[in-house]
């Protein structure tokens, strides 16, 4: 395994453990940044502990995180991209789905990534041309299996808001864009639809879909790599189809039409 990947599977486990802390069923204390997202102390917490770890372990590289370091100046040849707390609506609600996300990103396209949800205890990680793994066991996209009840399509709640969509699988909203990926490279979800990720959110799970033989793609022209210079992430969405074969995401993209 390479030194930075078990490096950000160990960070992402350890930050995991430290969001437990903050965490109850009964829900958590919330406020609403500018873009109306929902951010807890939770967030702000786990983004130092992230941020401090890897300027320690790796001070030449730079960093952008959703709470703290959202913008970035010049590109070095390797980036930190983090997401502190994906999913925290799920979380600051009591529901268990919500992770940490890490990603090194080398020569502007993801390298690592590590995505860890603590209360399933599933710790995700890809490192390019090497595979995608759950729990240290390899995971490959599936496509639909004949008598299989179970395949669905996952999108977020913004997704019937902006867009007609005539998919026929079972859908299913799970909170989380990290999730609604790592459900593609699993083999549990056959598409994967999330209208308005940021950069964090899909860094880490974009290399986890693409090494468990899954596809994923900018569904409009944004594309999130490489990495832009002197950009504030804050400022830009990247829309994004993944699936589990190439056929079923450009059949779905012609069922997913922007509402007039």
């Amino acid at each position: 395994m390479d030194p930075s990947l078990k490096f950000a599977a160990q960070l992402a486990t350890e930050t995991g453990a430290h969001l437990l802390d903050f965490f109850t069923p009964n829900g958590t204390y919330t406020n609403l940044k500018e873009d109306y997202s929902v951010v807890t102390e939770a967030d702000l917490s786990a983004d130092q502990l992230i941020t401090q770890a890897i300027q320690r372990e790796y001070p030449a590289d730079k960093l952008i995180s959703e709470e703290l370091q959202p913008a970035i100046g010049e590109v070095e040849p390797a980036v930190w991209v983090v997401d502190p707390l994906d999913g925290t609506t799920n979380f600051s609600l009591g529901m268990p789905i919500w992770g940490v996300s890490i990603a090194r990103i080398v020569d502007g396209w993801p390298s690592i990534g590590a995505v860890y949800f603590p209360i399933v205890n599933e710790l995700f990680t890809a490192q390019r041309s090497s595979g995608a793994f759950l729990n240290g066991e390899q995971i490959h996209a599936q496509p639909p299996i004949p008598g299989r009840p179970t395949s669905f399509f996952s999108c977020c709640t913004r997704t019937h808001q902006r867009y007609d969509v005539s998919i026929r699988y079972k859908t299913r909203i799970l909170g989380s864009a990290c999730y609604t990926l790592c459900a593609v490279a699993r083999g549990m979800a056959i598409i994967g639809f999330e209208a308005t990720p940021k950069i964090w959110d899909i860094a880490a799970s974009w290399l986890i879909v693409t090494e468990s033989g899954g596809v994923i793609e900018s569904f409009d022209s944004s594309q999130p790599f490489p990495l832009r210079a002197n950009y504030d992430y804050r400022l830009k969405s990247f829309p994004i189809l993944s699936g589990a074969t190439s056929e079923l995401v450009s059949k779905s993209r012609k069922q997913i039409k922007l509402k007039q």
